[in-house]
């Protein structure tokens, strides 16, 4: 192609992929992706990604130190403000069936150059979260064991540089643990979608069991007086505390990158969104409400709220069962958000924008086994290696830019091409999508500067190897002129 081709330049950075020409096999390395998830499995792996850390730690670290009982508001408007960019990507979801989520909807609606820069920070947010979490998990294990009057070895419980009273000097650390849980499941991930949804699906069983278990026998140890003073820090603690708690109700992002593996994509993918935020939140309030209850918010633990609650009322068996629900519970999260790293790239490989080796799918299971092994080993990495705080300041930014950049495009695509088959439709358009904009880039000037360093070193890299290599090779690059775009 030559440099006066309209193919070229500044307009090859911005073609898009035309929306009736998505074909969900098209370019695969193998056999494609086996559709085998229900509306139930679904759901399951929404609910699997939202609850977690954010319900046994960060109701209690939001309730001690920022809001007060009034956590229960911040965990509401954070609510309110996740289901304005949940609605969008209901919208895609049911219009666009494919693997990739946000940086397939960036790429069809906003141009390839767009779609590539999402998708390449979501493959290292999705990835640094896995790891985060494993770290944690790695945590409440060791204080489970603790428990029980056992213990791990010092050197593999924690990252290097990590302050540990039973590690003698020039010992070397890594959290061994975490490592290996982000394999676990990138092992699991690979044995096929059925068994792991399934596997999904039970944990996540488990866990809302665990919750309504701390709901109902919790709620006969509240004491009315501990919802005073009920918002102590007032609007500015809950406006702050939902900031922090944001982090906590997303995760049907992540689960929206299986579109293709869904039995009835169209239909179920939008309901899936709305169904596992929803029941989410409802967990999310009950919980608040009790934990808040039988404990006064100053005394409430920030580590492990719930344990230490039942523990405080003369019920430490329960506490027992919810550090067990907790650590299972968030298993769960590991599971959907390396699932929905793999997916990006996956689909990121089938475009041409990365290597074409990554797409590969096992004739046997049909999941994406290569690029699962590779993340896999990423997450085990980050996991063993860093700290849990140097590895949480890798996350967060790409998935609210994610954010923004759905939210904007669905009100793009809506006014582009009404007339495109919707089977799910965004209420209050354009309002709803400006407000997930809005509440998402105030977000994003809560974060420190180390994150944007490292957001911009890693944008950097991606923007080379996009010049280099994915422009070049995008499945658009012989596109015939005019037949670009949605």
């Amino acid at each position: 192609m030559t440099s006066t081709s309209p193919r070229s330049g500044l307009a090859a950075l911005f073609r898009r992929k035309p929306v009736e020409e998505i074909d969900e096999g098209h370019g695969t390395t193998g056999s494609g992706l086996a559709k085998t998830l229900t509306l139930r499995q679904l759901t399951a792996i929404g609910v699997g990604g939202i609850i977690g850390a954010g319900i046994f730690s960060l109701a209690g670290q939001v309730a001690n130190e920022t809001a007060g009982p009034a956590v229960v508001l911040s965990f509401l408007v954070a609510g309110i403000a996740s289901a304005a960019a949940a609605f969008s990507y209901a919208e895609f979801a049911g219009l666009i069936p494919r693997a990739g989520s946000a940086y397939t909807y960036g790429y069809v609606v906003l141009g390839e150059l767009v779609g590539w820069l999402i998708g390449w920070d979501l493959l290292l947010e999705y990835t640094a979260i896995v790891a985060v979490v494993a770290i944690g998990i790695s945590g409440y294990f060791n204080d489970l064991l603790g428990f029980l009057g056992l213990s791990l070895p010092e050197w593999m419980l924690g990252a290097p540089g990590t302050e540990s009273d039973g590690v003698p000097p020039g010992t070397h650390k890594v959290d061994l643990f975490a490592m290996l849980l982000c394999l676990l499941i990138a092992f699991v991930l690979n044995r096929g979608m059925r068994n792991a949804a399934r596997a999904e699906t039970a944990l996540v069983y488990f866990k809302v069991a665990v919750v309504l278990l701390v709901v109902v026998v919790g709620a006969f140890s509240i004491d009315t007086g501990n919802y005073s003073p009920f918002a102590p820090f007032g609007l500015a603690g809950v406006f702050t505390g939902a900031a922090t708690v944001f982090f906590a109700v997303f995760g049907y992002d992540a689960m929206s990158t299986a579109a293709e593996e869904s039995q009835d994509s169209q239909k179920h993918m939008p309901k899936a969104i709305l169904y596992s935020l929803a029941i989410s939140m409802v967990l999310y309030v009950m919980a608040c409400l009790v934990l808040t209850g039988m404990v006064d918010y100053t005394q409430i633990d920030s580590e492990a709220a719930f344990s230490q609650a039942f523990a405080d009322v003369g019920l430490p068996l329960v506490g027992l069962i919810v550090a067990v629900g907790a650590i299972l519970g968030i298993l769960t999260v590991l599971f959907t958000f390396l699932m929905g790293a793999t997916r990006v790239g996956y689909a990121m490989s089938r475009d041409g924008l990365l290597p074409p080796w990554f797409s590969k799918t096992s004739e046997k299971h049909r999941v994406p086994n290569r690029i699962t092994w590779v993340l896999g080993v990423a997450a085990a990495l980050i996991a063993g290696f860093l700290p849990i705080g140097e590895a949480a300041e890798l996350t967060n930014i790409g998935i609210l830019l994610a954010f923004v950049v759905v939210c904007i495009a669905v009100v793009v695509l809506r006014y582009r091409r009404p007339d495109l088959p919707r089977s799910f439709r965004t209420p209050g358009m354009p309002v709803v999508p400006i407000i997930g904009v809005v509440f998402s880039l105030w977000l994003i000037t809560f974060l420190d500067p180390v994150t944007w360093l490292r957001f911009a070193v890693w944008f950097v890299i991606g923007l080379v190897f996009y010049l280099v290599y994915g422009r070049r090779k995008s499945k658009l690059a012989d596109v015939t002129p005019g037949r670009d775009g949605p």
